[in-house]
């Protein structure tokens, strides 16, 4: 209650030590509020421009999918009015219906070939039915009826052509190249979604309990630092650290042996990732990847990965855990950032199908627990123990009961579809644009600090991680770096920005980033504006140091 009155109470000063440890409780997605709040008071005195990157909300979309996904709605429309009209005036139709749609799609592709959306929309169509070879009239009627959302998601997991287009493009995305393991995917509103059904689904088929251990690679998502710290999972937190891994005092973001060899210990359950790293921005090195999986094969054969590799898209050539481990891993993938979709809310979890970890470790469970789960699960099948945990996590997402209802609305698997498709049948082009887009707002960043941007073949650069110490200790001094943590508390390097210069930043300690760390996301504004922030960033260290030659007097 007290963060919450100070949260909507900003004081005169909002560099008020007690106003600032109060804040610094909470999320920085939550302490974001407060900064906004600040950069824009500051935006209304000045003639600043309130500059915001902190949330990592894209500021470009992919529009071709967009478009066939809009055309796509109007042969629906058009096909439903065709077959059976209740009330023309009033809009009332009947479904589509399966019999012959192929040919009357293929007609309005010809009648409406020179229409936005046109183009996308029979490549989407000829790539379905020539290139993955689904039945023309069956697929037309799952993205006619889909789009159309007249149906409960069947099957619940996900559509049936909709789950093909997706593994395809992940098998690509993910840097499966020509691997062949098949996947069975659960398409989920948005990772954050996935990431909670996870955390469910261990918890009920006591793959986690209470008091078990969970490694985390930090600095990560904020989420996956306080979900297993509430009461219902009330988890042992082990952490797998990149903040002190350097190259001559310069942070290169992979994780040391010594970290990675604390996964040795086989009462570690499971863990949790985001690669490439949030916010450092930095997928595994080889050499990471090597090590962890000699970890696994020979220390910890049971170990349940967790991966969140939304970022993937953003390095070329990057290659995800579920191709290097498929028998422990259970990928999310969001199409949030790459293809400028926060606000669809569309992702996949992916999981190996035959064996994985996951389904064996619940076959190998005490029989008084498999009674338990039997229970739990009857009412869904007669062959509790054949139910496997993919089609757990979808019956878990609705408390079992309400299994028949679950799945991810089918207008959002139709959109996901044609973007899936959309990205792999124009990777070559495709990608190297959004990375180039985003590295030259790094570079813009970086530019005007002052500060070294070492090269990283392994930097996807969708947010940089900056840490003042080590500039504070590179430009100035330890002495000045050390003065700097005994006289301010971490959270007063955002406030400063947000109330001085109108910019709005996370702090990186909220993320178990270095405490005095900043996170800029370089998603969500143009290339000139990075450079006012490096500005930005430069100028409160060297504000900082002023205070410090003042002290010295």
């Amino acid at each position: 209650m007290e963060n919450a009155q100070q949260f909507n109470q900003i004081p005169s000063n909002p560099q008020d030590p007690e106003f600032i440890k109060a804040l610094s409780g909470m999320s920085p997605f939550e302490i974001k509020s407060t900064l906004i709040k600040l950069a824009d008071k500051r935006a209304q005195k000045s003639t600043a421009t309130m500059l915001n990157a902190g949330r990592g909300n894209p500021n470009w979309i992919l529009t071709r999918p967009r478009k066939a996904f809009f055309l796509l709605g109007e042969f629906a429309m058009k096909d439903a009015e065709s077959l059976m009209t209740f009330d023309k005036e009033l809009g009332i139709a009947g479904s589509p219906e399966q019999e012959g749609i192929a040919e009357r799609f293929e007609k309005f592709l010809d009648d409406n070939k020179d229409r936005e959306g046109a183009p996308e929309l029979r490549e989407f169509y000829e790539y379905a039915t020539k290139q993955l070879k689904a039945d023309p009239d069956e697929f037309v009627f799952e993205i006619t009826d889909g789009i159309t959302g007249d149906h409960y998601p069947t099957p619940p997991r996900i559509l049936k052509y909709t789950e093909q287009i997706t593994a395809e493009y992940l098998r690509w995305a993910m840097g499966g190249g020509d691997d062949q393991t098949k996947y069975d995917l659960f398409a989920t509103e948005g990772s954050t979604a996935g990431m909670c059904y996870a955390f469910k689904s261990l918890k009920q088929n006591y793959l986690l309990n209470k008091g078990d251990k969970i490694a985390l690679f930090t600095p990560i998502f904020t989420p996956y630092l306080e979900i297993p710290l509430l009461r219902e999972f009330n988890l042992d937190v082990v952490k797998i650290s990149a903040n002190d891994d350097e190259t001559n005092g310069y942070h290169n973001w992979q994780y040391p042996k010594e970290e990675l060899d604390k996964l040795r210990d086989p009462s570690i359950k499971v863990v949790c990732i985001t690669n490439p790293s949030n916010p450092p921005s930095v997928c595994f090195s080889p050499e990471v990847l090597d090590e962890l999986v000699d970890i696994v094969k020979n220390d910890n054969p049971n170990l349940m990965i967790i991966t969140d590799d939304v970022y993937g898209t953003f390095v070329e050539g990057f290659r995800s855990l579920m191709y290097e481990l498929p028998y422990n891993t259970l990928c999310l993938y969001s199409f949030s950032k790459y293809f400028g979709a926060t606000g669809w809310r569309v992702a996949a979890m992916a999981l190996k199908q035959g064996p994985n970890v996951f389904d064996d470790l619940i076959a190998a469970l005490p029989e008084e627990r498999k009674k338990e789960l039997n229970e739990r699960y009857s009412s869904m099948t007669l062959d509790v123990e054949g139910l496997r945990f993919i089609d757990r996590l979808v019956a878990d997402s609705r408390l079992v009961a309400m299994n028949h209802t679950a799945g991810l609305s089918t207008p959002q698997q139709i959109q996901m579809a044609l973007f899936a498709a959309y990205a792999y049948l124009h990777r070559e082009e495709l990608q190297p644009k959004l990375i180039t887009m985003i590295q030259n707002r790094l570079h813009n960043l970086w530019s005007t600090t002052g500060f070294k941007l070492l090269p990283d073949p392994y930097r996807a650069g969708y947010y940089s991680e900056i840490d003042m110490m080590v500039w504070a200790r590179k430009i100035y001094s330890d002495d000045f770096a050390k003065w700097i943590d005994k006289t301010y508390q971490p959270l007063d390097l955002v406030i400063r920005l947000a109330s001085r210069t109108a910019i709005v930043l996370l702090n990186g300690d909220g993320f178990d980033g270095p405490k005095w760390s900043v996170r800029v996301s370089l998603a969500n504004l143009d290339n000139d504006a990075y450079l006012k922030i490096g500005s930005a960033i430069r100028e409160i260290l060297d504000s900082y140091y002023a205070k410090y030659l003042e002290s010295k007097k």
